[in-house]
């Protein structure tokens, strides 16, 4: 830390320099770089005074330092850090919530296609569950259910007409 103050004597003008003539200055620069950072106008402006507000509380020690400049945009540099955490971490929440939303549509869901199926007669639900859930084919299924393959046919499809009216009636 020796070396960057040796690097960088204090100069006249930084000792001298009152804070209305360093904030005209500096409040430009801290506006665009803030806004070429990301920030939209408004809260690059924000930052931008926040920074120098805080500048302006320890003006006495900042104005003899090498760089008042330097210390200002690393001021800014940090609340725009700040920034962006906060905005990540809105962001995370939003995607959890509409994760869970998910979960909670795909478990009414699965609710309603429960019901649905529960309501079928175990023959057509015997049907459907070994075809289309377990993908035997009609002949495996007609063997577990000691039944003609064209049977086990004719069973999914009036399961599968019945399914889809009461899926419709319940908007899934």
């Amino acid at each position: 830390m020796d070396r960057i103050e040796e690097a960088s004597p204090v100069t006249e003008e930084a000792a001298g320099l009152d804070f209305e003539a360093f904030f005209r200055a500096e409040y430009p620069r801290l506006v665009r770089t803030l806004f070429l950072l990301g920030a939209d106008p408004t809260e690059a402006e924000d930052m931008a005074q926040e920074a120098l507000a805080r500048a302006y509380e320890r003006w006495p020690r900042i104005q003899t330092m090498a760089s008042p400049g330097g210390y200002v945009f690393r001021i800014a540099l940090n609340l725009n850090r700040h920034r962006l955490r906060r905005l990540a971490t809105r962001a995370r929440r939003a995607l959890d919530r509409e994760r869970d939303r998910d979960q909670i549509s795909h478990a009414e869901l699965r609710t309603d296609v429960s019901r649905a199926l529960a309501s079928l007669p175990a023959g057509q639900r015997e049907a459907v569950v070994l075809v289309e859930w377990l993908q035997m084919t009609s002949e495996e299924a007609g063997a577990v259910l000691r039944l003609s393959p064209a049977s086990v046919r004719s069973r999914i499809h009036r399961a599968r007409e019945v399914l889809k009216t009461r899926l419709e009636n319940l908007g899934a």
